[in-house]
C-alpha cells in the first residue's frame, strides 16, 4: 500500500472525520478532538491547520489514494526549547499494522531536518500504546524514559513514554 504526505485541504474534512470519529484512534490521542468527531469538526481543525504560523506548526495528511487517512504533524516549542518541537500522529484504524505511520514519521523527520532549524524532535506517547512506541523505534528514535503519572485520559492516570530523535544522530 503505497501513502504519500501533503498539505491538508477542507475537501479532506469526510475522510478526517471519518477517521477521528473512531474511539480506538481517539483514545491514543490527547483530548482536545470531540466525540463523535463530525464533518464541521474536521473543517475547524484543517481551517486551524491552514492558518497556523507555518514556522511553528507544520502538518501534513497522510493519504492513500487521495483518500486521508492520517496525520502528522510536528509542533515547534519557544523559549530556551525554540529549535525542538513535538511529533505527534494517528491513523485510520484499518491501516495499522502496514508500516505507513512509521514511513510517514520517517519523512516528516527528513523534512523537518532538511527544512527547519529544528535540532531535536521527540514525542510522548501513552506507555501502554506499544504499537505508537514501536513506530518511534523503528523510525530511530530512542527512548529516553518513563513519564510517571503524566496524563489523565478517560478518567485514568497513564505513564507516558519520552521518545526523541536529534538531527545530528542521523545526518
Amino acid at each position: 500500500m503505497n501513502a504519500s504526505l501533503r498539505a491538508f485541504t477542507i475537501t479532506d474534512a469526510a475522510d478526517l472525520a471519518a477517521t477521528l470519529n473512531n474511539l480506538n484512534v481517539q483514545d491514543n490521542l490527547r483530548d482536545g478532538f470531540p466525540y463523535p468527531f463530525k464533518e464541521s469538526d474536521a473543517v475547524d481543525y484543517i481551517t486551524n491547520v491552514l492558518f497556523a504560523d507555518a514556522h511553528s506548526r507544520y502538518d501534513y495528511a497522510i493519504v492513500v489514494d487521495d483518500k486521508v487517512i492520517g496525520s502528522v504533524g510536528v509542533y515547534r516549542l519557544d523559549n530556551i526549547h525554540r529549535l525542538t518541537a513535538e511529533i505527534g500522529y494517528y491513523l485510520a484504524e484499518p491501516y495499522w499494522g502496514k508500516g505507513i505511520t512509521t514511513n510517514a514519521v520517517m519523512e516528516v523527520c527528513r523534512i523537518m531536518f532538511a527544512q527547519t532549524d529544528i535540532l531535536r524532535l521527540f514525542a510522548e506517547p501513552f506507555a501502554y500504546n506499544t504499537a505508537s512506541c514501536r513506530v518511534l523505534e523503528k523510525a530511530g528514535f530512542q527512548r529516553e524514559g518513563v513519564l510517571r503519572q503524566n496524563a489523565i485520559k478517560n478518567g485514568h492516570i497513564l505513564d507516558m513514554m519520552l521518545y526523541s530523535l536529534i538531527k545530528s544522530t542521523i545526518t
